[in-house]
């Protein structure tokens, strides 16, 4: 309901849901192209991944492998891709949050959150 009794200005509406979507964009975009770490075993393996959670690197210390243990090691890989999916999962919800709220709070499909 509209302060008034009034008709809502359908135009104005339109403007506004073009500048989020807009805004959302761009947030996405950053996100692309922001890159966050995470690691795990006290710093031996360290994954990088993107704002949007693609995986971009991965960096094993040396003394991390032991072939007579590569099942510590995997459990180590696996931690560190977890820890930095959560920083990107934060990253998301710092960037697009707002957005999200903008838009009523209720989410917006395909985004996490």
């Amino acid at each position: 309901m509209i302060p008034g009794g009034g008709q809502p200005n359908m135009q104005q509406l339109l403007q506004q849901a073009q500048k989020m979507q807009q805004d959302l964009a761009t947030a996405q975009e950053e996100l692309g192209r922001t890159e966050v770490e995470g690691q795990a075993g006290g710093g031996l393996v360290k994954a990088t991944v993107t704002g949007s959670g693609e995986l971009r690197g991965l960096v094993i210390d040396p003394k991390a492998v032991d072939p007579e243990d590569t099942e510590t090691l995997a459990d180590l890989v696996v931690a560190a891709v977890q820890a930095a999916n959560e920083n990107a999962h934060a990253l998301q919800q710092e960037k697009l949050g707002p957005l999200a709220q903008g838009l009523g709070g209720g989410g917006i499909p395909g985004l996490p959150f």
